[in-house]
């Protein structure tokens, strides 16, 4: 189950592409977004900061 992200909203921006949400692509997505989370995280520690910036991203 998906607990990073907000489902309604992801679903209610794909329904603004005329698509339909399918079962497992929630956890898909929260998957990748926490891979790049954890590489912006990588960044920010590699620069000895303790604060997560836009450029980490």
């Amino acid at each position: 189950m998906a607990e990073y992200i907000v489902q309604s909203k992801i679903r209610a921006y794909i329904k603004t592409k005329n698509l339909n949400t399918g079962g497992d692509s929630l956890e898909a997505l929260e998957k990748a977004f926490l891979k790049v989370l954890d590489a912006a995280i990588g960044r920010a520690k590699a620069n000895d900061r303790k604060t997560l910036m836009a450029r980490d991203c």
